[in-house]
């Protein structure tokens, strides 16, 4: 027997990996081009999308993900291969790096999405 809210939902993760409306899953949640702005409404539905607030969440959230993952992953490669510290330097730089500018804005769509499921009167406002 599943547990509701145990597991995210397949529809409600689609929709925030391609950063669309929690509602409709059509509309866009960012403004055009490679921005964190949240737009003021969905251009499908109609949304209030501007009424959410998901502070810092997103960046703690990827601060324990990458920091749990990549520190181990850095102390295996030491262990076995012992490359040299600039190695160190950019592999893990770039790693970390690369993943927060990818999953910070699905992660903060993700964030919207739960807050659209578990209050929606703070961002439906229609």
């Amino acid at each position: 027997m599943q547990h509701p809210g145990i597991l995210p939902e397949r529809g409600m993760l689609l929709k925030a990996l391609a950063c669309k409306c929690p509602k409709c899953g059509q509309g866009d949640i960012y403004e055009s081009g490679f921005s964190m702005t949240v737009r003021t409404a969905c251009s499908a539905c109609g949304l209030a999308l501007a009424t959410h607030d998901s502070a810092d969440g997103p960046a703690v959230f990827l601060i324990f993900i990458l920091g749990f993952s990549l520190v181990p992953m850095a102390l295996v490669l030491e262990y076995f291969v012992h490359p040299a510290l600039w190695v160190h330097a950019v592999v893990w730089g770039l790693a970390a790096l690369g993943l927060t500018l990818g999953l910070l804005r699905p992660l903060k769509a993700y964030i919207i999405a739960l807050q659209f499921k578990y209050r929606p009167h703070t961002l439906d406002k229609n």
